[in-house]
Parts: C-alpha cells; structure tokens; sequence
C-alpha cells in the first residue's frame, strides 16, 4: 500500500483516539472502512498487511520497526531521509527506506511521546530510552544542517558473561580468569576503548561475577547496563523541563548512590566532572567500575586525572593524580579491529606505588 495512503489513514485513526473512546485497533479498523467506503471490499489478505502498517504507522516506529526488532542489527542511523544506516554483525551498510522528513519527525514524536523529553530550537538534542530499552539521541536543525540526525543504539536483551566472551573470542580464557578474581578482590576497574568497542558488554560480564551476593548501584546518563544482579538500584540522569527545571546530573546521582548502601558502584560511563565524584566514592571504601573513551589504557588514565578538574577551579591536580593513583586498580582496554572483530587488548594494574604494569596473559 502507498505510504502515503497508510500516512493519511494513521493520521484518521490519530483524529479518532484523540475524540473517542476507541482503542487503537477499534480506531484502525475504522480508519481503514472510511478510507475505502464506497469500493468493493478489499481483500482479506490485503487488509490484514494495512491494519499491520497502519498501526506501525500509528504507535510503533513506521520503517523502523522491523529493523528495531531484527537481534543482528546493533545500531540504526539516520543522516536525511535518504540516507539511513545500519551496523549490522560487526558490517555497516545503507538502506533504502524511501523516508520523508516527516515521516523521521512523526517517529521521533512517537518515541519521545513518554519519555518526558522535549526536543525542539531551545533544546536542539535529546537522549532517551526507547520501551525496548535502545538509547536514542536525536539533533535538529540548526545545530545540523538540514536533517534530524537519529541515532538508536540497541543492546542485547541477555548479559553476555566472562564465558560468553571467551567464546566469543573477545577475551582469552587466562584473562578472564584474571579479571573475575580481581573483581572478587574489590579492584576499582576503569574499563577503557573507543566508541563500539564492546566496552559496556565487558562491564557487564564483570558484574556478573558478583551478581549474586553484592549490592549494586550504578547511575547513567540513559540506562544500558544489563545485569543478573538480585540486589541491584539503576539510576539515570535527567533533564530539565519545558521550564528550564528538574534536571538530574550524574554528579547528584553519584552522590544519591552513596547513600544507598552500595557494596558495588558503577557509572556507565565518566565523561565530565562527575569523575571527581567517582574518585572520591572510591576513595571511601567503596569498589566501583565505570568506562571511559581514551584510545589506550594509559591515555585512560590521564583523561580520568583531567575530567575532575571540571568540576571547577579550586580542585588540585596534584589531588587528582594521586587520588587515581591510589584508588584505581585495574585498566582494561577494549578495542575493535578493521573487521569489527571486539577483543580484550591491554589489561594494566597498579602497582600501588604511582606505576602501572601491563599484565602479560
């Protein structure tokens, strides 16, 4: 059916939930009669593929949601309507999906229409969670050029352990046995590695070393951490409403976590001055976990030394040094390679006097 038919159908079935006591596929259905009153009836078959795409169409996310919901697609961008990607096992490729530009708005209205989340020229970007639990982060003109630019990161509906990354051939079976005794050990562990290089998927086959018996607390900025922990809170931050209020940070989570009682803290990723947070966290007795973006293990390091100079101008970087210095134990590097192949490439560990060792496994 013409997407242009099924758009103005959507659009019927919109007018009568927002006037009526219909439910969606009461609403549909009536859509349908009134486009095609007066015809023969149309055919059985047929009218099953409209109502399916109409209702996409209405609450779901049009041409996206097969490609939402196919496990071997990681993640969907779209750079102008003629152009959408995908990434796809560990290959990205383009797609010809014949979108308009209203066609992107009227789905990015749909996938913030409960999140709370405005996007418009105050606020020209927006992160959300999608009800599958994917991570959108959308920007409009004029921070772009023309087009709305969508990014939808998916994650895995099931947490991939130490044992199904050695499968995987992510990381050796030596290393993992090395890093789940060190986690046991209550090492603070900085996960490092560029964007996709599978450095939440390993966090997440840390924690579950210790699923069964510690409390976890872990804050992000939308949630993507995946766990078997029994004990567990997950935290994310938030931002302000249509009056400029109500915005949560991740440093006021940091230090909400504290108070919570945790025997495991995690950040799902340290990008500002909420790194000083951590670092005091982890000073008081607490293990924790977090990851960061630096190209090597080392470079980890100094980044985590210069983002709590952020959070403002009285902070020492002497303090800073050696409190990373003192409290975290371990640095694990993740990369990918020209084949998108992930692996575990560099593991450091403090020698608890100022130096750092590579671990030869």
């Amino acid at each position: 059916m013409p997407r242009e038919t099924v758009q103005l159908i959507a659009e019927r079935a919109r007018t009568l939930l927002s006037t009526g006591p219909d439910s969606i596929e009461q609403a549909i259905s009536k859509a349908v009669d009134e486009a095609f009153e007066g015809e023969r009836g149309l055919p059985q078959l047929v009218e099953s593929d409209l109502v399916g795409e109409v209702r996409s169409a209405l609450s779901g996310y049009g041409p996206l949601d097969e490609l939402i919901v196919n496990p071997d697609i990681e993640e969907i961008w779209i750079n102008a309507p003629d152009k959408v990607f995908v990434y796809e096992n560990s290959l990205k490729r383009q797609l010809s999906l014949n979108l308009t530009a209203l066609d992107i708005r009227q789905m990015v209205e749909r996938m913030l229409r409960d999140s709370g989340r405005r996007l418009d020229r105050s606020e020209p970007f927006v992160d959300s969670t999608l009800q599958n639990g994917s991570r959108l982060h959308v920007v409009i003109p004029d921070v772009t050029r023309n087009h709305w630019s969508v990014n939808i990161r998916k994650f895995p509906g099931r947490v991939f352990t130490l044992q199904s990354l050695i499968q995987l051939r992510t990381i050796s079976l030596e290393t993992a046995n090395f890093l789940a005794a060190e986690f046991r050990a209550g090492q603070n562990i900085l996960v490092s590695g560029a964007t996709q290089a599978g450095k939440t998927t390993l966090l997440c086959a840390l924690l579950d070393v210790g699923s069964e018996t510690e409390r976890l607390v872990s804050v992000e900025e939308t949630f993507e951490i995946r766990t078997n922990y029994m004990d567990w809170v997950a935290m994310q931050a938030r931002q302000a409403n249509l009056e400029g209020v109500g915005e949560i940070t991740l440093r006021r989570l940091v230090k909400e976590a504290l108070r919570m009682r945790p025997t495991r803290l995690v950040i799902g990723e340290v990008r500002q001055a909420e790194a000083l947070d951590l670092l005091i966290a982890l000073n008081s007795g607490i293990a924790g976990l977090c990851t960061i973006h630096a190209n090597s293990a080392l470079e980890a390091l100094e980044k985590l030394k210069l983002l709590p100079l952020l959070a403002g101008e009285n902070i020492p970087a002497s303090f800073v040094s050696q409190t990373v210095e003192r409290t975290i134990g371990l640095v694990v590097h993740c990369q990918m390679d020209s084949q998108g192949k992930r692996e575990v490439s560099q593991v450091i560990k403090s020698d608890g006097k100022g130096n750092w060792v590579e671990v030869r496994l």
